[in-house]
């Protein structure tokens, strides 16, 4: 029997490929490659080759990204839930927008955003001061029920109406959803928007009244440097997440670019870079 989150890592470079997200032109460019490096390339080809990608219309860059954000947070629904015996509680999985009506200011840690933003809204001198620097918005999040006492005193009276008035779990003290994980997902590391992930992560960090949660990064980007410039160091975001780490590593070894190869052993060795199938798991942390 096929282990349950391979079966959802194939799925998901199958999903990838054919909603025509990772392709190749007929130039034999990928979809996730800069065309203008030679390096790029080769890598992102060595990927697809690994993964068979088909050869089609290179997807409009904005609708590539919003269609990444769709597939990661599907192959989290497929997955995660699955670890109930390691993380037992009411999940949901969510790809925040726009016009989602969840938002940061949705969860017990970030209530108090709602208000701040209202008090800018009205006061452009409070505006001006404070900025907007505090208003985060994940591509994809996880967050957890509040859980009603019956829950929380099913095998023993944990708790009565004397204490643990101010937690965040207890349904009773306001019932608030707990966000969980904030997952970031870029495409490529193209541009400067990629540091956008960093901002957000600073920003769920210093505006947090609570536990922090988890803050991580997913990318399709094959160039090991680019990757670097996010993953490298710590303090704000937990780690990156490749969608096809084993077959970047074989791709990069191909091209026998040293520089590449050492920063991408760097990355894997320094717990900076993991496979999406490393996600689920280290989210039931």
């Amino acid at each position: 029997m096929q282990a349950l989150i391979l079966k959802a890592r194939k799925q998901y470079h199958h999903d990838l490929l054919s909603k025509g997200i990772l392709t190749v032109d007929k130039n034999g460019v990928p979809s996730n490659a800069d065309k203008s490096s030679k390096l790029s390339i080769s890598i992102a080809r060595g990927i697809t080759d690994q993964l068979v990608a088909e050869i089609k219309d290179k997807a409009v860059g904005q609708t590539s990204g919003a269609a990444f954000e769709q597939i990661n947070m599907e192959f989290l629904q497929n997955t995660f839930p699955h670890l109930q015996n390691l993380r037992p509680g009411k999940w949901h999985i969510a790809k925040l927008g726009n016009r989602n009506s969840i938002k940061t200011s949705s969860f017990a840690q970030y209530a108090h955003l709602e208000y701040l933003n209202s008090l800018i809204k009205d006061n452009g001198q409070l505006a001006s001061s404070l900025g907007n620097d505090y208003m985060v918005a994940p591509d994809v999040v996880i967050f957890r029920e509040a859980e009603p006492d019956e829950v929380i005193n099913r095998n023993e009276i944990i708790l009565d109406d004397t204490i643990c008035k101010y937690c965040d779990l207890r349904k009773s003290n306001g019932g608030l959803p707990i966000l969980h994980a904030s997952v970031s997902a870029k495409w490529t590391m193209r541009s400067d928007r990629a540091q956008n992930s960093r901002t957000e992560a600073l920003g769920l960090i210093r505006n947090r009244k609570g536990n922090l949660p988890h803050i991580v990064v997913v990318t399709a980007e094959p160039l090991p440097a680019r990757i670097a410039s996010l993953a490298l160091g710590t303090g704000d975001i937990d780690c990156v997440y490749h969608f096809a780490l084993p077959e970047l590593i074989n791709a990069v070894k191909a091209t026998d670019a040293e520089d590449s190869m050492e920063m991408l052993k760097i990355l894997v060795e320094g717990k900076r870079l993991k496979d999406i199938s490393d996600l689920p798991m280290d989210l039931a942390v």
